[in-house]
């Protein structure tokens, strides 16, 4: 049985070994809900009520009302802050553009990239601050046997941008919705956390804003990580996701002032190269046979 606190599954610490670092955790299972998304229904064997994939959107959201409504406790979860912000931002450069695309850039590049990721920052911070699981995707939620949502890989939570793991969640790095739905599902859980108090009421636009732009701050840095993971770790398997997470990247760069210069200098430099690599598919249509 998973352990419950705050409304969210978890699962349960059998045992603790902290001399060694060890922890027996219960088994969640292998059901992740990002082959039910993909299916878009769970087997009958499994709910008789063969969910859709926006129901289970639907309680995913939920769940992660219920991780946002946790007591933001500093002595608990870090802040994430302006230097993490930029230090996992620093990731692309170092390790997409330079370690995999092998591109050294100039002061001119460096200092264009510096004054995104300064506005980027200041999106995230100027935003409510609740708790953040940081990366509340759907290979992170499992299906439950009661039917629940199990969360995993929750362990470097930290205090942040409210619409954080949102974006997660609806810019999955591994499957993808259309743009529309991606709004209307954001603006829908703008009006359930304003109706559960989880924050103070703002405009659509300037909500659709900070989730955007920390929409990208997120998929610059997973650009880093996945380039990171496969070069340093050996996961190559992390390679093939890139093209959806530069078709994140470049589609909000492109929509917003503060990243035109980003998207004008991404085509330019880095785009001839792309084809060269072995795991590139056409960024502009990446994601679309995950519909």
């Amino acid at each position: 049985m998973a352990f419950q606190r705050h409304g969210v599954s978890t699962p349960k610490i059998l045992a603790v070994d902290f001399a060694n670092g060890f922890f027996l955790l219960e088994d969640f299972g292998r059901q992740l809900l990002h082959a039910e998304l993909l299916a878009g229904s769970v087997a009958e064997e499994r709910s008789p009520a063969r969910l859709s994939a926006a129901n289970y959107y639907q309680l995913a959201e939920s769940v992660l009302l219920d991780i946002q409504a946790v007591e933001p406790n500093p002595k608990v979860f870090f802040a994430y802050d302006a230097q993490r912000l930029q230090l996992e931002m620093d990731l692309f450069a170092d390790w997409f553009v330079g370690q995999l695309l092998g591109i050294q850039l100039d002061d001119q590049e460096r200092g264009m990239l510096s004054k995104l990721f300064s506005r980027l920052i200041e999106s995230a911070l100027e935003q409510p601050q609740v708790v953040v699981h940081r990366d509340y995707h759907s290979r992170n939620l499992m299906l439950l046997d009661d039917g629940a949502l199990g969360v995993i890989d929750f362990q470097d939570a930290v205090v942040g941008p409210i619409t954080y793991d949102l974006v997660s969640l609806l810019k999955d790095c591994y499957l993808r919705l259309p743009r529309e739905q991606v709004i209307s599902r954001a603006l829908n859980y703008k009006k359930r956390l304003e109706t559960d108090l989880l924050m103070v009421p703002v405009s659509d636009d300037q909500f659709m804003r900070w989730f955007d732009l920390i929409g990208l701050q997120r998929h610059i840095k997973v650009l880093g990580i996945f380039a990171r993971l496969s070069l340093r770790d050996g996961k190559q398997a992390y390679l093939k996701d890139l093209p959806l997470v530069i078709r994140y990247t470049l589609e909000t760069a492109q929509g917003d002032a503060a990243g035109h210069a980003f998207y004008s200098w991404f085509i330019e430099r880095i785009g001839p190269l792309l084809p060269e690599q072995s795991w590139y598919s056409d960024w502009r249509s990446a994601g679309d046979n995950h519909r």
